[in-house]
C-alpha cells in the first residue's frame, strides 16, 4: 500500500520540518540572554585593566600569572574563594606597614617591586593611586583567572 501525501501534503511536511528545524536553530543562536545573566555573576571592573595593574604592581612577587613565586603565594585560590569586599579590604588596608627608619614610602615601594630587598610581608596598598582607583579592575582580573574565564597571558582589552 503506498501513501502519497499529495502536492500540499509534501509541502506541508516541508514547512513542519523547516519550522522545528528553525525554531531549534532560533533557541541555540538567541544567546544574549545567557550573556546578560552571566555578567549579573561577573565582579565590576574591567579584566583588562586589572591585568594591567597585576603586571604593574603584583606580578614582580606573585608570579606573572598569579600562581606564586619565591616572595609571595599562589593568588588564584585564594581569589577564588573571597568576594570582592573582603578582596578590596586585603589588598587596601589588612597589612600594616611600618617604613625602616629614614626611607619613603616611594622608595620603599620601589625596592619591593624590584626586589631589591625581600618583602616581609604585603604591604597595603591603600596610598597608591594606581591600585587603589583600580582596585575593583584588579579583582575582576584575578577571580577570572581563579574562575578558569581568564588564561595567563594577556586579555583581550
Amino acid at each position: 500500500m503506498r501513501t502519497e501525501f499529495g502536492k500540499w501534503g509534501k509541502w506541508g511536511l516541508a514547512l513542519a520540518g523547516a519550522m522545528l528545524l528553525q525554531g531549534c536553530a532560533l533557541e541555540i543562536s538567541n544567546t544574549r540572554p545567557a550573556r546578560e545573566l552571566a555578567r549579573l555573576f561577573q565582579p565590576p571592573g574591567s579584566v583588562y585593566t586589572g591585568w594591567r595593574v597585576y603586571q604593574d604592581r603584583c606580578a614582580s612577587c606573585h608570579g606573572p600569572a598569579g600562581t606564586g613565586a619565591a616572595e609571595a603565594p599562589n593568588l588564584l585560590p585564594l581569589v577564588h574563594t573571597m568576594g570582592p569586599r573582603r578582596f578590596v579590604g586585603l589588598v587596601l588596608q589588612r597589612y600594616d606597614w611600618t617604613l625602616p627608619p629614614g626611607q619613603s614610602r616611594e622608595s620603599w615601594l620601589e625596592q619591593a617591586v624590584q626586589r631589591r630587598e625581600a618583602t616581609l610581608a604585603m604591604p597595603a596598598w591603600q596610598e597608591e593611586p594606581a591600585v587603589n582607583a583600580h582596585v575593583m579592575d584588579l579583582y575582576a582580573y584575578l577571580s577570572a583567572r581563579a574562575d578558569g574565564r581568564q588564561g595567563p597571558g594577556r586579555p583581550a582589552p
